[in-house]
């Protein structure tokens, strides 16, 4: 898949929950962005002063024939909010934004099997996808981590997945949440996958249990970290692969 930058209108913006806002875009562009790219992600070019720009990756929710779903998770009020949530907050029918990708969707392999999986808001929108694509006969158990019970959304998944939603009021302040309550699990005879996307700390409690205690190895496990408190993408991204190279070289 050839990714290119392409140019969104401003189609709808509005919550979802108290702490998740929601832009959808559309446009001849978008009309004309590849299908099967929900759980995927886009390249999100924030304006800044003059002619720069910011660049902020977020998962497509949801994708039709007339335009794409962004979630943007909403971590305190406005003015303590990143640069994309603020643009979100502000964006008004008729705004432009331009994007690039689309990259390639994580999603859970086969549509049955038992699954543990575990995320926070961030990971909620490409979560949503990828359980609600599961086969009837799918299993385990969803843990979701969220700021308030106003939080929790009605999720379309197999009647033997079970949805755990975890609150917490302030995110990355509690980054043992998530692995605790997995650790908590009697842990399955027959796993077919776990899937894991959160804050940096949390991923990494997660990652030494997953992968360092239950020895899962790449074929049963996808792990990441999607933000870390305090820091930028940018910055993010630099703590990231330098825990990659860390992992790799242990």
């Amino acid at each position: 898949m050839v990714k290119q930058m392409r140019n969104f209108q401003v189609v709808e913006t509005g919550h979802v929950t108290p702490n998740m806002f929601r832009v959808r875009f559309g446009g001849p562009e978008a009309s004309e962005f590849p299908e099967g790219f929900a759980g995927g992600y886009l390249k999100l070019r924030i304006p800044l002063e003059g002619d720069a720009v910011a660049v902020r990756t977020y998962t497509i929710r949801h994708q039709d024939r007339d335009g794409i779903d962004v979630d943007f998770a909403l971590h305190g009020d406005k003015d303590a909010a990143g640069l994309a949530t603020r643009w979100a907050l502000d964006a008004q029918p008729g705004m432009s934004l331009e994007a690039g990708g689309p990259g390639q969707p994580k999603p859970l392999p086969a549509a049955d099997g038992h699954y543990v999986i575990a995320g926070d808001m961030t990971a909620l929108p490409a979560i949503s996808v990828n359980i609600e694509a599961l086969g009837p006969g799918a299993s385990g158990d969803v843990f979701l981590e969220i700021q308030h019970e106003d939080d929790i959304q009605d999720l379309a998944v197999p009647p033997n997945l079970r949805l755990h939603w975890l609150v917490n009021p302030v995110p990355g302040s509690r980054p043992e949440l998530l692995a605790d309550a997995v650790r908590g699990l009697d842990w399955p005879a027959e796993l077919t996958y776990a899937w894991v996307a959160t804050e940096f700390e949390a991923m990494r409690n997660l990652r030494t249990y997953l992968r360092g205690e239950c020895g899962l190895g790449p074929d049963q496990l996808y792990i990441s970290s999607y933000w870390k408190r305090g820091l930028v993408e940018d910055d993010h991204r630099t703590v990231k692969s330098a825990d990659a190279q860390a992992e790799s070289a242990a």
